[in-house]
């Protein structure tokens, strides 16, 4: 993942020139760049990089990669590669695919090198080269060492095997991902727990998870899913319990307040074998 702070503003606007010939955008994004933050009353002014948690940030940081990585990959790094080459990204994020270790060493330090031209630089916590796939899964089934895990886009990626015994590649719900979302929730019970009724925001809450199972309910993320689910209803019943001194609301009540009103269950929402949503899901 690179980081956007040190963004050079003459090739943000030189890749914009490739397709924008309006010159009034040019000079509003211009000026959008260059406008500075304000920080404890004090004003900085922004000579590089793009304005974070900016409304149009994401869109340039999108428009940069592209000419910065993507075509670069694709004219230059694929031709010349020995085999197999791919690069999936989403936005700032991004996985490299290389059947040769070679390639993928290569590509690393030309990586390096091409961002360097256009001040971008790659985090250390999220950049590393492993093995993995079915080749290396095959090796760990002869007595090797076991494939390394990746995280991409809010999921652990890790080798696994089917019932079958066949090579498949097993999806999960991060761990800093899933710890994320639950403090959000406890934040969240904290500040609506005493402010409104539990019925008013209990609506709420069921957004809240069917938005979850919605995105991480991918097939075999089924514990994940359950793991979240049932430290989410732990969390709603201490919150509910914590609007006074005296216990509100037993376990046992609690448990007949979810069979009159029912939470969303886990459940998987897409199959990635057939590559189409679960009936019922559109």
């Amino acid at each position: 993942m690179p980081s956007f702070d040190t963004l050079s503003h003459y090739w943000m606007q030189r890749c914009l020139e490739e397709r924008v010939s309006d010159p009034n955008l040019l000079w509003l994004v211009r000026k959008i760049l260059k406008a500075g933050v304000i920080e404890e009353g004090q004003y900085h002014s922004s000579k590089e990089g793009t304005m974070q948690g900016g409304n149009l940030s994401p869109l340039l940081s999108n428009i940069y990669l592209h000419y910065v990585l993507d075509l670069w990959f694709e004219k230059k790094v694929k031709p010349q590669a020995r085999g197999y080459m791919q690069v999936i990204r989403y936005c700032d994020d991004f996985v490299v695919c290389c059947e040769s270790e070679r390639d993928a060493q290569q590509f690393l330090k030309a990586l390096e090198t091409r961002f360097n031209q256009f001040r971008l630089s790659l985090s250390p916590e999220k950049t590393k080269t492993i093995k993995f796939g079915r080749r290396a899964w095959q090796q760990w089934k002869k007595g090797g060492r076991k494939p390394e895990t990746f995280d991409f886009l809010g999921f652990t990626h890790y080798c696994a095997t089917s019932r079958r015994g066949y090579f498949i590649m097993g999806h999960k719900t991060s761990k800093g991902n899933l710890c994320r979302k639950l403090k959000e929730i406890k934040e969240w019970v904290k500040k609506v727990r005493n402010f409104l009724p539990l019925k008013d925001w209990w609506c709420v809450l069921k957004a809240k998870l069917i938005g979850h199972y919605s995105y991480f309910g991918i097939s075999g993320n089924i514990h994940g899913l359950q793991q979240f689910y049932h430290q989410v209803m732990k969390t709603v019943f201490n919150g509910i319990n914590r609007r006074s001194q005296r216990k509100s609301m037993t376990w046992e009540m609690f448990q007949k307040y979810l069979q009159w009103n029912p939470l969303p269950i886990p459940k998987i929402y897409h199959s990635l074998y057939t590559l189409s949503p679960k009936r019922g899901m559109l």
